[in-house]
């Protein structure tokens, strides 16, 4: 079961990573230069509450020093370097064949 919703989950990081790609090598080929949409603005123009509301319950409840340096780098990022990445891990670890042949072993 676990590895059913690790491969789930991961297919659905690689869609977002694939999709984002293309999104921004569109954007890039219309412009004639590279741009990227970094993933804080595409979050923030989907649900700028939910932003919001996790910035605040992260500065609150866990660690200010977490949001500053750590979370606003990885949303300054284009999605495709982060969820891409993660998709694949997922679906790896998720794989059948390689957990029926670490078992065997």
């Amino acid at each position: 079961m676990v590895g059913f919703l690790l491969r789930f989950i991961g297919v659905w990081f690689v869609a977002i990573a694939l999709v984002s790609f293309v999104v921004d090598a569109t954007k890039s080929i219309a412009v004639s230069s590279w741009t990227s949409t970094p993933l804080g603005l595409i979050w923030f123009d989907l649900s700028p509450e939910t932003l919001n509301a996790s910035q605040a319950a992260i500065q609150r409840y866990v660690s200010p020093i977490l949001w500053d340096p750590i979370i606003q780098s990885v949303l300054l990022m284009p999605p495709w370097v982060i969820f891409g990445p993660i998709g694949l891990i997922m679906l790896w670890y998720g794989d059948k064949r390689r957990r029926i042949s670490t078992t065997l072993l």
